[in-house]
């Protein structure tokens, strides 16, 4: 499939555009109110919205919107969707509420494959506190940016980037994973241990939201296990930006990684998965990312 270059000028223009009026309210005080699920919500998060939705229906109006402060359409209707966006307009919440400036903007394209599947074709996660900005398209590349880089032409930030993973990613340095600040569940802490095993100088390194996936994209960890819930749009753009970079995103079954992540599903709830770089020792060993069980 070409991705038409307006799509991806729309992506990147409404997740930096978002992240403005993000860092608008991360500035100030600003109330936390409740969803229905008991997480937390902010101005910040309905203003991204607002502009995503915005930005990406002025691009093209026929692409549908699936986003975590939308509304979610019944399955039997997503299920005839060829094209869509899937969007998290402020992932990690939590994080933003705490001022650890380690919150993102993701937004991700799908399109239907001729099985079916519902493939991502771009992704792009913005981290305004940090003022980096990631625009992922399998099959083409990764770049990570400035978002001061942005000027609304695609070109000139793409110049203005580097290309992930950059040579030399995670060469000279011990082992490294990257586990959820807030998530660390006791099957997440076995598997830890068992890395440790293989790799005794191994690193732990905690972060928050999909910039998890983007520490494995660009070269400076090697996996991210996530044993505990997520939906799919926390790891939508995120699985774009890792195929990208020449990482794989796996269902974890069977005390082993398995095929890919799945998107569109009739449930939103992703299963547990985990994120490696085919660079790692651990991932050359198995043979799981054509959706084989891990042997070691």
């Amino acid at each position: 499939m070409v991705l038409e270059r307006p799509l991806r000028e729309a992506a990147l223009g409404a997740a930096l555009e978002a992240g403005k009026e993000i860092m608008e309210v991360y500035g100030r005080n600003f109330s936390v109110t409740e969803k229905d699920d008991a997480s937390p919500l902010t101005e910040a998060d309905t203003r991204a919205h607002g502009v995503i939705v915005r930005r990406l229906g002025e691009a093209d109006p026929a692409i549908p919107i699936l986003s975590e402060e939308g509304k979610h359409q019944p399955y039997q209707e997503r299920s005839r969707w060829t094209r869509f966006w899937v969007v998290d307009p402020l992932d990690g919440t939590k994080e933003f509420i705490k001022k650890n400036d380690e919150f993102t903007v993701n937004i991700a394209l799908f399109h239907r494959s001729g099985t079916g599947e519902a493939l991502p074709v771009l992704g792009v996660v913005v981290a305004p506190a940090l003022e980096v900005a990631y625009l992922g398209v399998p099959g083409e590349g990764a770049w990570r940016g400035s978002t001061d880089s942005w000027g609304g032409d695609l070109e000139g930030f793409l110049s203005r980037s580097s290309t992930l993973p950059e040579d030399g990613a995670g060469r000279g340095r011990p082992y490294r994973i990257v586990a959820s600040r807030s998530h660390m569940s006791d099957e997440t802490a076995a598997f830890i241990a068992e890395r440790r095993r293989e790799h005794p100088l191994l690193e732990l390194v905690s972060s928050g939201s999909s910039l998890k996936i983007c520490r494995v994209a660009e070269g400076s960890a090697d996996e991210y296990p996530r044993f505990a819930p997520t939906m799919e749009w926390d790891t939508a753009a995120g699985d774009a930006l890792a195929r990208a970079a020449g990482c794989e995103v796996l269902r974890w079954e069977g005390g082993g990684p398995a095929g890919p992540l799945r998107y569109n599903k009739e449930d939103l709830l992703n299963p547990w998965f985990l994120v490696r770089s085919l660079r790692s020792g651990s991932a050359r060993r198995g043979g799981a990312g054509q959706g084989q069980e891990r042997k070691e």
